[in-house]
């Protein structure tokens, strides 16, 4: 087989179904192969939209998405996708052509350093030397971006490589994984949890995997529960004793995290972005989590567990005593203003296994405040690297791989950067309704500014764009719900439509 084919009968192997991507020249011997295996692969406008539309399918099944693009251009408007999929630990295959080997470091026609530039940002990355090597390499690369913390790996294959030829395989067996566990101070920390009376339950994304496992933990202590955005759905808005995402803006939960007598972080990096964090340093931390660089990374803690989720509760639960039942407070959202009437009402007429997608603005943190959600998986959003345009090409990877309806919420700034995407759902008949809240202006920047620039709003305004006709004009279906339109009554007959459709809403640009 050519080193072409070899790499797609191993994502066939592997039970790849769906690759996203764009041609170009060096990568092109993967394109003239691809009818001859079962794999649908996704045209998208730009080969940013196709890294998040893989990412989207990741974050949404958990298994790895899979790219493709070619060399210079392409393989570097991969890069921002690739980042935010290692700031979020997201299992993503980025497979870039390249020049011939001869020509490497010629600086010739599309050539760039593609291994270079991501090495900061992937678990690890490829440049494949031989034929021979690809087959192995492209089975290596799926483990190492399941096992452990999940991420990002970078395949770099040459031209040459893609057109040479030697036997194929097909028996290459799963890796060994050496475990990097840390369970020896499982007693003293069931001994921490059994003394404290006011436990309060941090949870990240590295728990969303053991969600009902986790809501058994938190029972049996009878703990608060905060979330990160990355948990979001892991645990049921209506539990008792949850208390919302932990964010500068949820200030009835820095109350209840700061009465709290000691503090558990699941999966959790305490992210640096919330000052609530500061006040909780004099209290015990105990942190558990796969990744041992994560412990003591942004909040010093004596007490940490280093494994998995599953695998660190099943140590210490057994040890631990049952809580007398008390009153847990549950937190209801506060529902003001129209972006968030808007994304509370949509809940009304969403089934619980509903995916919704943000881009990043005013509109993620509304919806992460606002939205019931009830199961994990359903809120999908960049955490880490907080990217504008993520949304767009991730709804496409989300539809494609869950079949569920799927709501993309996002801004009118963030939408001017992936709206060429729309086209793609268009064509590919995808049921997404996407809602912009459209205030002609980049709304989050305007709340900064007011609040820590003594209200000096500079490049924060838009002219106003009609988003339904641009909608209409890539062939989908789109609407204006104005200010003064009744919510209800708009959502009820948009979501019927079974298209893609942008409901384009007018909100204030004084709305922070």
């Amino acid at each position: 087989m050519t080193g072409a084919k070899i790499l797609l009968k191993s994502l066939t192997e592997l039970k790849v179904d769906t690759i996203f991507g764009y041609p170009g020249s060096s990568i092109l011997p993967v394109y003239d192969a691809l009818s001859e295996f079962p794999l649908r692969h996704v045209l998208t406008a730009h080969e940013m939209g196709a890294g998040f539309a893989a990412s989207g399918m990741a974050r949404a099944t958990g298994k790895p998405g899979v790219v493709i693009a070619t060399s210079g251009p392409g393989a570097t408007n991969l890069v921002t996708a690739i980042a935010d999929a290692f700031m979020d630990s997201v299992p993503l295959i980025a497979i870039t052509g390249n020049v011939e080997l001869k020509n490497l470091g010629h600086d010739c026609f599309q050539e760039v350093d593609i291994f270079g530039m991501t090495m900061p940002i992937v678990k690890y990355s490829y440049i494949v030397k031989s034929v021979n090597d690809l087959e192995k390499i492209i089975f290596e690369a799926f483990e190492i971006a399941t096992t452990g913390r999940k991420g990002p790996v970078l395949i770099d294959i040459p031209f040459d490589v893609l057109k040479d030829e030697t036997d194929y395989c097909g028996n290459f067996s799963r890796l060994p994984v050496s475990s990097s566990y840390d369970l020896k101070d499982v007693e003293k920390i069931a001994n921490l949890i059994n003394d404290a009376q006011k436990p309060f339950l941090y949870l990240g994304g590295g728990g969303v995997d053991y969600s009902d496992r986790i809501i058994e933990f938190a029972d049996l202590i009878k703990a608060q529960i905060g979330v990160s955005f990355m948990a979001l759905g892991s645990v049921p808005s209506d539990h008792k004793g949850y208390v919302g995402i932990v964010s500068d803006d949820n200030k009835p939960l820095q109350e209840i995290l700061s009465a709290s007598d000691i503090v558990i972080a699941l999966g959790a990096r305490f992210n640096s972005r919330i000052s609530a964090f500061d006040k909780i340093k004099n209290k015990t931390i105990i942190q558990i989590d796969i990744d041992g660089a994560e412990i003591d990374k942004n909040v010093l803690c004596n007490n940490y567990l280093i494994a998995d989720i599953g695998t660190a509760l099943d140590k210490l639960m057994p040890l631990l005593k049952e809580k007398e039942n008390k009153e847990l407070q549950n937190l209801s959202p506060v529902v003001k203003g129209r972006g968030k009437e808007i994304i509370f009402e949509l809940s009304n007429f969403l089934p619980d296994d509903a995916v919704i997608i943000t881009d990043v603005g005013l509109h993620q943190i509304w919806t992460a405040c606002t939205y019931p959600f009830k199961k994990p998986r359903t809120f999908i959003t960049s955490g880490g690297l907080g990217v504008m345009g993520f949304g767009m090409g991730t709804a496409i990877g989300v539809a494609l791989a869950t079949n569920r309806k799927v709501v993309l919420i996002t801004g009118d700034g963030s939408l001017r950067m992936n709206v060429a995407e729309f086209e793609t759902a268009v064509k590919l008949k995808i049921d997404l309704t996407v809602i912009c809240m459209n205030n002609s202006s980049l709304g989050l920047i305007k709340k900064i500014q007011s609040k820590f620039y003594g209200k000096r709003f500079v490049e924060c305004d838009e002219p106003k764009l009609n988003f339904a006709n641009l909608a209409k004009a890539y062939g989908g279906e789109g609407i204006t719900l104005s200010r003064t339109a009744n919510v209800k009554e708009a959502l009820e007959q948009s979501l019927k439509m079974k298209k893609p459709l942008i409901i384009d809403c007018e909100i204030s640009d004084k709305e922070f």
